[in-house]
């Protein structure tokens, strides 16, 4: 057990009052994400209906380089999803495409949105857009995640940006960042239109909702903590609607670099955002149940002969995440590892980012 899991192990222990709510605590709340500090109390849902803000109330300036439009589209789950699509002022003919999505419990007014206008800056179309059930997105009830659903957000989001009249539907790249990082992966493995993909500061979501951080859960406590989100399920059943965890990034101190480094993002000016799950807002309890049963990247090899760049920050508490997806995967691939960054720097730090090493990447592989 290393220094992080150890803090954060004793951090939920301190929540909870007895044994098997302390292990389901260590496997969910400790292990729910670029999340925060959760613990499993009723929080809140949103409104139901999608509503387009068309203010620009992203949290990074507007480009003067880019055309920017709102636009939706449908998975195919029938799902109606939210998204930006930003497009090079002036450019002609038919142009490469990039889809991007992240971080998780994030939407596209933040990182996803930052990525794509840079990326659009430098010659690419480009779509950032909320997963299903969050954000400007349709899905009911809300704030509820899916290995299987977001990763068809994914391909969905290639039909959509494929659509675009002045797209080469040959030339379609994928950046996904923190958990829509392996969202990404296991996206391209089956879709085979992608023709190249970024993972950038990446978590494996259904192996860290099912281990814990470094892997630190055991069996017994796995077993615990389904049993408790089993016994959820009466409660969810009973009322006829979702119970939520408490609010993300709420600080009570004693909290691990790494926590404090997500509420420096997503609950100060920086990074906030009032539709963003994890500026305050919660995943229902049982979201953790379908990544516990259904592992992402089981066929990262066959995304191969295709190239995959791995991206992630030396003193990231996620990196050995990205060195095992960069193991798995099959050549070509490349792990590009930011000297002294953080995994947070890599959601807005732009000086941080290697945007000149995406260009390059895309500019190969999509030409």
């Amino acid at each position: 057990m290393d220094k992080h899991t150890e803090i954060t192990n004793n951090m939920t222990q301190q929540d909870v009052p007895d044994e098997g709510r302390r292990n389901m605590m260590k496997l969910t709340g400790a292990g729910m994400v670029a999340l925060g500090v959760a613990s499993l109390t009723t929080g809140k849902a949103f409104a139901s209906s999608i509503k387009l803000n068309n203010d620009w109330d992203k949290k990074f300036a507007k480009s003067d380089k880019v055309d920017h439009k709102k636009v939706t589209f449908i998975n195919r789950y029938g799902i109606t999803l939210a998204a930006d699509l930003y497009q090079p002022k002036n450019a002609s003919g038919k142009l490469p495409a990039i889809v991007v999505g992240g971080p998780f419990g994030a939407v596209k007014e933040q990182s996803s949105g930052l990525y794509a206008q840079i990326m659009a800056e430098r010659g690419f179309v480009t779509l950032a857009f909320d997963p299903s059930y969050t954000g400007e997105s349709g899905g009911e009830p809300r704030n509820i995640a899916s290995p299987d659903i977001n990763t068809e957000d994914f391909s969905a989001a290639v039909d959509c940006i494929g659509m675009q009249a002045n797209v080469d539907r040959e030339r379609i790249g994928m950046i996904g960042i923190c958990g829509w990082g392996g969202m990404a992966l296991n996206a391209v493995a089956v879709d085979k239109r992608v023709k190249a993909v970024v993972a950038s500061t990446m978590y494996d979501m259904t192996r860290v909702m099912s281990k814990g951080y470094n892997d630190s859960v055991t069996l017994e406590q796995r077993t615990q903590g389904l049993e408790q989100l089993s016994q959820q399920r009466w409660q969810d059943a009973g009322k006829a609607a979702p119970a939520y965890q408490a609010p993300y990034n709420v600080l009570k101190g004693g909290e691990p670099q790494f926590m404090v480094d997500y509420h420096d993002y997503y609950m100060t000016p920086r990074g906030y955002h009032p539709r963003a799950v994890n500026s305050g807002n919660a995943w229902s309890q049982t979201t953790p149940l379908s990544f516990m049963n259904m592992p992402l990247l089981t066929y990262i090899s066959e995304i191969s002969p295709r190239p995959v760049l791995f991206i992630h920050g030396e003193k990231a508490h996620s990196l050995y995440m990205g060195k095992t997806a960069y193991e798995n995967a099959a050549e070509p691939k490349e792990m590009m590892i930011i000297p002294g960054a953080s995994h947070v720097d890599l959601y807005d730090q732009v000086d941080v980012i290697p945007f000149d090493k995406l260009t390059s990447f895309f500019e190969q592989h999509l030409a």
